[in-house]
């Protein structure tokens, strides 16, 4: 049976308080994971200013026993860092880790439900 891990993957900010909703994010996957019988295998990686960057993080994940890595992009739209660099990002690690099943979920955003807990949202703030 394959032990699938996740990537949270972010752009990144100098400001260390950037991070505080992915890191909240990835705790609520671990535990949900946890619950359902996983491993809690989530981990972030960012593209710029923070660390660690995305061959990092899958390298933390396949010496954690994964076999399978699903990138999901915490990017509220595909604007060029999805588009371009998440690819190049993704063939390197495919390149270091060719055992390793390694995928790529579309960004947040463009998730319908994402978008409806989105709107909820702006409707409870008036």
């Amino acid at each position: 049976m394959a032990t699938h891990g996740l990537v949270l993957f972010g752009h990144g900010a100098r400001d260390g308080r950037w991070r505080e909703p992915f890191e909240r994010l990835a705790e609520k996957l671990r535990a949900a994971r946890v619950a359902s019988g996983d491993a809690p295998a989530v981990v972030l990686a960012f593209l710029e200013l923070m660390e660690p960057d995305l061959p990092t993080a899958v390298e933390r994940l396949v010496a954690d026993g994964c076999d399978v890595v699903t990138v999901v992009p915490v990017f509220f739209g595909q604007g060029g860092h999805v588009r371009k660099d998440l690819p190049e990002l993704i063939d390197r690690c495919r390149a270091l880790h060719p055992t390793v099943e390694i995928k790529c979920a579309v960004a947040v955003g463009e998730d319908e439900a994402v978008l409806d807990a989105v709107a909820e949202y702006c409707l409870r703030q008036g």
